[in-house]
């Protein structure tokens, strides 16, 4: 295995990633890691929680012969460009123009290029695979087929219970409704018009969460006519989806065939 440093442009920025091959010669097979929600890095690292998805699964995909390209998000180590600015469609166009870049190497096979997506990745992934006929396959790792907003509001639905003794104490005190809580201050995002927003004393990635509140996947699920497995992050698999099988499912579950929890967050 070795790795290589590829750059790419995108929406005037340039994003910085590693591409990883396999022993032995090519042009190999390869895969378009797309990463989760938050200012993570190639690895899926975010500063106070190093997760190391997408390295995983690089090391994963290139025992198995298969090449991968992953990369930092906007304004995140080496990738130029400011992450709270970022809208989830940037993270899109990102996404397409990494694909681009991973096509055109002289390594890769580009009839034989997939995608890879976890938590908001899987939503890209998806909306990728459905415009874009030439994906070999698409992997959605614990995706969700709801809209953002429905989504968010079912986070915390059952985020509120998990919470520490202490902290759920203090909601009941001041008769705090967390769902209808995260519910206002979506309506105040909603209201803003700048990249970037103060709700509550904090910045937040006003434009990305505008964006992903009003993204339902359900057309873009419905679209995909790729192999197209996908898992609910706890090892549980399904071997492929039909064209509108998420759909039909995410819509009487909440999430993907199997799903556990939506993970798109309002991190970005």
């Amino acid at each position: 295995m070795r790795d290589l440093d590829l750059g790419f442009a995108s929406g005037g920025e340039r994003l910085a990633g590693t591409l990883t091959l396999p022993d032995g010669d090519g042009p190999f097979p390869a895969v378009l890691l797309v990463p989760g929600s938050g200012p993570v890095d190639r690895d899926s690292d975010h500063r106070r929680l190093p997760l190391g998805v997408t390295r995983q699964l690089a090391e994963a995909f290139a025992a198995a012969g298969i090449a991968s390209l992953r990369y930092d998000k906007r304004g995140v180590e080496a990738s130029t460009g400011a992450f709270l600015a970022a809208g989830f469609r940037d993270n899109m166009d990102d996404a397409g123009a990494a694909l681009a870049a991973l096509r055109e190497r002289p390594e890769i096979d580009p009839g034989r290029v997939a995608l890879t997506g976890h938590s908001e990745g899987a939503l890209i992934a998806a909306n990728l695979a459905a415009h874009d006929p030439a994906v070999a396959a698409v992997v959605l790792l614990a995706g969700t087929a709801r809209s953002g907003a429905e989504t968010l509001r079912w986070q915390a639905a059952r985020l509120a219970p998990t919470m520490p003794a202490f902290v759920r104490a203090v909601l009941r005190l001041t008769r705090t409704d967390l769902v209808a809580k995260v519910t206002k201050n979506h309506e105040r995002i909603r209201r803003t018009t700048t990249d970037v927003a103060r709700i509550g004393g904090v910045r937040v990635n006003a434009r990305w969460t505008r964006e992903f509140l009003d993204y339902d996947p359900a057309a873009d699920l419905a679209r995909i006519h790729a192999w197209a497995p996908a898992s609910d992050g706890r090892g549980a698999a399904f071997p492929r989806l039909r064209p509108g099988a998420g759909v039909s499912a995410g819509r009487r579950t909440g999430r993907l065939p199997g799903r556990g929890r939506p993970h798109g967050t309002s991190s970005g």
